[in-house]
């Protein structure tokens, strides 16, 4: 067992797990943080994206060894306000569908937004390329995230 001292969606933790333990199961198993979801388990399809210090990582990757003491993880249940209004602009577009693939969507460009308010369509393209949506195609999907953009920069 080892004992980490993180920040999870802005709260500070502490908490024991087994070394070899993905961070994918820590986030939905130890701490009932259920939004993150499984899809191929070999970080090919986005669907376990959370934003590890500031980067969109596939949380099936990453096993607790790597993580350290202080490390910065956000999910989608965060209640930062960038990310309530990527969700929310996820919702006004009818870009959500099944649902699996949103919390990956969301973080991706969350970590995005968060590194580059004014990000180009080809940046916000390529940022999404790593989500697999089998529902929704990605239109409206970048409609929303376009709109996120329009109102980072409306704001005051």
């Amino acid at each position: 067992m080892m004992r980490l001292e993180l920040t999870i969606n802005g709260d500070p933790i502490t908490i024991s797990v087994p070394s070899g333990k993905r961070l994918l199961d820590i986030l939905r198993e130890d701490l009932d943080l259920k939004g993150t979801k499984e899809g191929c388990g070999q970080g090919e399809c986005g669907a376990c994206t959370i934003v590890l210090n500031g980067d969109a990582v596939n949380s099936c990757l990453i096993l607790a060894c790597q993580l350290r003491d202080g490390d910065n993880i956000w999910t989608i249940e965060g209640k930062n306000s960038l990310l309530v209004t990527i969700k929310q602009k996820m919702v006004d577009y009818g870009s959500v569908q099944c649902g699996f693939c949103t919390p990956g969507i969301v973080m991706s460009t969350f970590a995005l937004f968060s590194k580059n308010q004014q990000p180009r369509d080809s940046e916000i393209k390529v940022t999404l390329s790593g989500n697999l949506c089998r529902c929704t195609g990605y239109t409206k999907i970048l409609e929303a995230m376009k709109d996120v953009r329009k109102t980072i920069k409306e704001a005051p």
